[in-house]
């Protein structure tokens, strides 16, 4: 007969799942703000450093859980990403290289200006060119928006992503190996797991749309078929140390590219994904301590600060030159404010690699906390300012 503690810790999980699920429901009639908000500040509440329902985080079925809803949303944004159009439109990609670089040098500036390191400050630099897709496709699906600003993020966000892995990638392997002569070894090393993350992603994408194809009834059984899909793809990263990031992403691009329909009524891969979706939002708080919060608040008020101004200038700049307005330019540079989840997994994965880079990175608890409840709001007011969502102002 187990004792009362180890049931409370076994029911820890789907307690806060569904305090946090009640808390965006109620939270969204009241205000009309993103649900995702309400569920980071459930999970970081309710984490062990604040009230202490939930256990200290580690690896295990959670984080697992947490990949698998951050690999289904990666799916569904890389489906959405149109190649043609960025081969067409090639002040996109301009466009998206220059927010990042700008952000990443702006934000070691301000790092070092705080007398923080320059391994930490490449490090923060790194992780603030990043944008959280988890955030962005949550947000724009809840809102049903469309239009010119809706692409644009989302195609940016995938981006961000890709160049933030890689280089944050290069930086912890030099972090490691403390030597200026293993740098062109990091950086290989990266772009060896990057390539093999995009081409077992890419495998997939070929595989498994051939495999619905020859079951039959493909666009009735392709949400779960890819959703398992997505299951054993973040699998194999795990044995295989690679990105689920980026092959969860080239999965769900090479499926469009296959031309697999995945319907309007697929998305967030129905009651599975709304269910993992909070699982998500709650875990990446549930990371966060407040004194480490605390500790770095001032820095992260500045990085936050500094990231916003540059990724919206970085926009803004090339909007004309990309066929939008200067107005909409800037209003896409503020949808890329998001950044909490992304960030989370991927120190997450970094610390069970052996690396634990909490300490040097205080400053991006609390960068974190702060966009995950502020960044989904950014985003909502973005799209509504751009009159491309039903939602009221």
């Amino acid at each position: 007969m187990p004792d009362l503690l180890t049931i409370l810790t076994d029911l820890s999980w789907p307690v806060a799942i569904c305090i946090a699920w009640i808390a965006g429901e109620i939270g969204q009639r009241l205000t009309s703000l993103p649900r995702i908000s309400f569920y980071g500040v459930t999970g970081f509440a309710l984490a062990a450093p604040q009230i202490g329902v939930l256990p200290p985080s580690g690896a295990g079925p959670i984080l697992f859980l947490a990949d698998v809803a951050f690999g289904l949303i990666l799916f569904e944004l890389g489906y959405r990403i149109n190649l043609r159009w960025l081969r067409t439109n090639p002040w996109l990609g301009a466009a998206s290289l220059a927010e990042a670089l700008a952000t990443f040098v702006a934000i070691y500036l301000v790092a070092s200006a705080f007398d923080t390191s320059s391994m930490t400050a490449l490090m923060l630099a790194s992780l603030g060119m990043s944008t959280s897709p988890a955030t962005v496709v949550r947000v724009i699906n809840e809102s049903r928006s469309s239009g010119q600003v809706t692409e644009r993020v989302l195609h940016l966000s995938a981006l961000n992503c890709v160049m933030a892995v890689f280089t944050f990638n290069v930086i912890v392997g030099f972090w490691i190996f403390k030597s200026s002569a293993d740098i062109g070894d990091a950086t290989l090393s990266s772009l060896v797991a990057l390539l093999l993350s995009g081409a077992i992603g890419a495998a997939f994408g070929v595989a498994v749309p051939a495999l619905l194809r020859a079951l039959g009834n493909l666009s009735e059984d392709a949400t779960v078929g890819f959703a398992l899909a997505v299951i054993l793809l973040v699998s194999v990263c795990y044995a295989a140390q690679l990105s689920p990031v980026v092959s969860t992403l080239a999965f769900g691009l090479t499926a469009r590219h296959r031309r697999v329909a995945f319907g309007q009524a697929q998305r967030n891969f129905g009651p599975l994904g709304e269910l993992l979706t909070v699982l998500l939002f709650v875990f990446a708080a549930s990371t966060l301590d407040w004194r480490t919060v605390a500790d770095g608040i001032t820095l992260a008020l500045a990085l936050v600060l500094v990231r916003l101004l540059t990724k919206t200038a970085g926009v803004t700049a090339f909007s004309h030159l990309s066929g939008i307005s200067w107005r909409k330019g800037a209003l896409t540079g503020i949808g890329l404010a998001p950044v909490s989840v992304f960030v989370i997994l991927l120190l997450e994965h970094t610390r069970l690699r052996g690396v634990n880079l909490a300490e040097e990175l205080r400053a991006m608890a609390g960068v974190t906390l702060l966009l995950e409840v502020f960044g989904p709001i950014l985003i909502q007011r973005a799209l509504v300012w751009a009159k491309e969502t039903p939602v009221k102002s």
